[in-house]
């Protein structure tokens, strides 16, 4: 068994501020304080504008919360992977895209999810449908990757498959109200939850008459059509009670408003760059003013949240290195966790605000996502720039990488029922749980201490 090569993570970014011996003398806390500060400057992106942005784009096409997660909250906040993906097909040469996104993906379901259970306050409900959707089309779309590169080649054809899979994806997501009422009146004498689901939209049904009946005067006013924000005091200054129906609402604050908790002002003041920055570049579409600039926000929110993501896997990957940590354990631990940092970030946001069904697609959706990434530079490159021949990959640990994110599918889902369909701490707890299990076994396979797949850093 020939122990394989694989490239330094620190060989696909350029070269730090400081010598290998100034990082060892010092020079590695200023690497941490720039880590610590992007960590800062993703949540308030993602809370000041790319959720805003997201929450009108749902209430103007009229999305429920979780097909906005699997789509527009899952494209936004996958940008990075997008990015990550286009740089290994065009520029690096690599295998860097698969890496990552793979490598990445046993985070994105269980990592994110322990932490939107164990970081919200609030309990969400979550619905079986929409969980059940996601989880099959990413199942379908793993098993496609791999597929695509058992033989270590990629066709235009094998490409655009992929493309087509998300595609239907996405057809599925169109008519998602009229799939799930059929499918709960066909399953549910032998489903209990569908059978609540059904229960649910009956006591909802005079609230959606209502709305109906006031669509254009709440449109007007209110951005909480879609339910994603429910915080009045940070997004909407709409009266609940009906009588308040004919009051204008007042605009947003400014981002420049110091807050009065202690704690709050401490990181005001040092995050006050980046909001001077995002003020600067970002159309701040929770204010009248702005508010026609939805798509603007949302589009260049997206390219801020790439842009810091790249900033802090750049310095995790120098740090990592100045360390000592082995390269298998940064790609499955800290690489993993900064390239996700976004979903991370919006996928707890909008869970504390108890719209589980949104936190949890944007999960299970920006892998399912993950995977057209992979589609899109391979079509480009195969079928436009390179005609003649297939692109090259390196599929080694093909069958431990197939087995555990079908397996991670398996697991989330199951936890998700015998947890009685909410986002608690208890379900963060074991999501917490299972992750490690996965992270340890998948560091003892890359180091080689079990199975046949012996790795080394390439020059070491």
């Amino acid at each position: 068994n020939r122990t394989a090569c694989i490239p330094s993570s620190s060989s696909e970014f350029p070269e730090g501020f400081f010598t290998p011996q100034e990082r060892k003398e010092g020079g590695i806390v200023i690497y941490l304080i720039i880590i610590l500060y992007m960590f800062l400057a993703v949540s308030i992106v993602c809370d000041d504008y790319f959720l805003p942005a997201l929450e009108i784009i749902s209430e103007c096409l009229g999305l429920s919360q979780d097909v906005a997660g699997a789509t527009f909250m899952a494209a936004g906040s996958s940008a990075p992977e997008l990015v990550t993906a286009f740089l290994g097909v065009f520029v690096t040469k690599g295998d860097i895209g698969i890496s990552t996104i793979l490598g990445s993906a046993i985070y994105n379901l269980l990592g994110i999810s322990a932490a939107c259970g164990l970081f919200s306050s609030v309990v969400s409900r979550l619905s079986c449908w929409p969980l059940f959707r996601d989880c099959l089309a990413y199942t379908i779309s793993v098993a496609a990757v791999l597929a695509m590169i058992s033989d270590n080649r990629i066709y235009w054809y094998e490409s655009a498959s992929l493309l087509l899979i998300y595609g239907c994806y996405i057809l599925v997501l169109c008519f998602d109200i009229k799939i799930n009422q059929y499918l709960m009146k066909k399953f549910s004498p032998c489903c209990t939850c569908f059978t609540k689901a059904m229960e649910e939209n009956a006591e909802q049904q005079p609230l959606v008459g209502w709305r109906e009946e006031h669509r254009s005067l709440i449109r007007q006013q209110s951005r909480t059509d879609s339910g994603i924000f429910q915080d009045e005091l940070d997004y909407s200054q709409l009266s609940t009670s009906l009588h308040g129906l004919d009051e204008i609402s007042e605009d947003h604050p400014s981002v420049f408003t110091m807050p009065e908790a202690d704690m709050k002002r401490i990181l005001w003041v040092l995050s006050l760059p980046i909001i001077t920055l995002l003020y600067l570049t970002v159309p701040d579409c929770r204010r009248q003013f702005w508010r026609n600039w939805f798509m603007v926000t949302f589009l260049i929110s997206a390219a801020w949240i790439s842009a810091i993501t790249y900033v802090l896997v750049w310095m995790i990957t120098i740090a990592g290195e100045t360390l000592g940590i082995p390269e298998s354990v940064m790609g499955l631990t800290l690489l993993a966790a900064g390239t996700s940092l976004p979903d991370t970030v919006a996928s707890v946001l909008v869970a504390r605000k108890g719209n589980g069904d949104m936190a949890m697609s944007n999960i299970v959706g920006s892998n399912v996502f993950d995977m057209l990434c992979l589609g899109i530079p391979w079509f480009i490159k195969t079928a436009f720039i390179n005609t003649s021949g297939p692109i090259e990959v390196n599929s080694s640990g093909l069958t431990y990488t197939a087995i555990s994110l079908i397996c991670s599918v398996v697991f989330i889902f199951l936890a998700v029922h015998l947890n009685g369909w909410k986002i608690d701490k208890k379900l963060g707890t074991i999501c917490l749980a299972l992750y490690l299990i996965f992270t340890v076994l998948s560091i003892l396979y890359e180091l080689g201490i079990i199975g046949n797949n012996p790795t080394r850093v390439c020059g070491n």
